[in-house]
């Protein structure tokens, strides 16, 4: 009767007002981390320097002084939050899109492996999540494999969010940083390398599937002086999330892009997603499209010290044909058409 229509009412308006909440919930862990992505490293730094002017100056001397004693920590596999990777904020941020990370192959915890991570896209939304968050389930899936994502050393001479990094598990792409993780951090060390950087994120646009990689050849030759194994790995959305102005090769637009590549080590790119209170509007969010991670088979890689140009190009061959089997193998489970090639540049 009466009494019944009521509680189903109600009942009712409980699931929509929790579904809205939970949307903007979502909403606002993503934008948490746009905004890191984007201007925390920045806006930390002038924070501190404006407190080394107040009276609160010794707030900032104790800090500077920290990071002075810390600076080589993150070379050294960094100082990783189980809590922080764990926080409830990175299961709203998955859930925005959503993204789901896909295991094909049980890796074993007696290697040490790298992941080439394709495509960057423009923020590797995808590669932060699954690998730097325990949101998608990566230890669960993948028990007794530590998970590092690299980026650009320059992010960790930068105040607090340095930290803000490591506490993720996130590490420096560079040489030093690798060499310790793989050869002194013991076995099952996963360092994740989008392969592509920089480059590969100035020619990203919803509907393209393109990567980076015919002279990207560092992270075979590192693979092979450690032994440690390569695990191709395509994210299939990475793409969609924001729409891109693309220069063309030989403009001004390109030309100034490839500038701050070569000097600074990233690529500004003009881009948008959609408005903070509308999916109508433009904005920093990123667009709400799935994001699926397919880590593939893993390329057993023998060690050798000092290897040959000729050992780094086959075995950068055998992980190119890996890396194009992998995508043809899963792009019609996920949105595209059996036509649809990945190109290689």
């Amino acid at each position: 009767g009466t009494g019944s229509n009521i509680l189903s009412a109600l009942q009712d308006l409980f699931w929509l007002l929790k579904s809205k909440a939970e949307k903007q919930l979502q909403i606002i862990s993503v934008l948490q981390w746009v905004l890191t992505f984007l201007i925390m490293g920045i806006a930390c730094t002038l924070i501190l320097m404006y407190i080394l002017c107040t009276d609160c100056w010794a707030i900032a001397a104790l800090y500077l002084a920290w990071l002075v004693f810390d600076w080589n920590t993150p070379k050294k596999g960094g100082r990783r939050s189980q809590w922080v990777r764990n926080w409830a904020i990175w299961r709203y941020f998955r859930d925005y899109f959503p993204i789901r990370l896909v295991k094909t192959h049980n890796l074993l915890t007696t290697r040490n492996y790298i992941f080439g991570y394709h495509p960057h896209g423009i923020m590797g939304l995808g590669a932060f999540c699954n690998f730097s968050t325990e949101a998608t389930g990566i230890s669960q899936k993948f028990p007794g494999i530590r998970p590092y994502l690299a980026t650009l050393a320059g992010n960790f001479r930068m105040p607090i969010l340095r930290d803000y990094l490591m506490s993720g598990g996130i590490c420096p792409v560079n040489r030093d940083s690798i060499d310790y993780i793989l050869s002194k951090n013991g076995n099952g060390n996963a360092i994740i390398i989008v392969v592509g950087g920089a480059a590969e994120s100035l020619n990203c646009t919803p509907g393209k599937n393109s990567v980076t990689l015919k002279n990207r050849k560092g992270f075979v030759k590192l693979a092979l002086r450690h032994g440690a194994d390569l695990v191709p790995v395509y994210s299939f959305g990475e793409n969609e999330v924001y729409k891109q102005v693309i220069f063309e090769e030989g403009s001004w637009g390109r030309w100034v892009q490839k500038k701050f590549q070569k000097h600074i080590g990233f690529a500004p790119c003009i881009f948008h997603g959609r408005g903070l209170f509308s999916s109508t509007t433009w904005g920093l969010l990123p667009y709400s499209k799935p994001i699926t991670t397919v880590v593939g088979e893993p390329i057993t890689i023998p060690k050798i010290d000092n290897p040959s140009q000729k050992d780094v190009d086959f075995y950068h061959s055998i992980y190119v044909d890996s890396l194009i089997k992998l995508f043809d193998k899963y792009k019609s489970k996920f949105g595209l058409p059996e036509t649809e090639v990945l190109e290689v540049n």
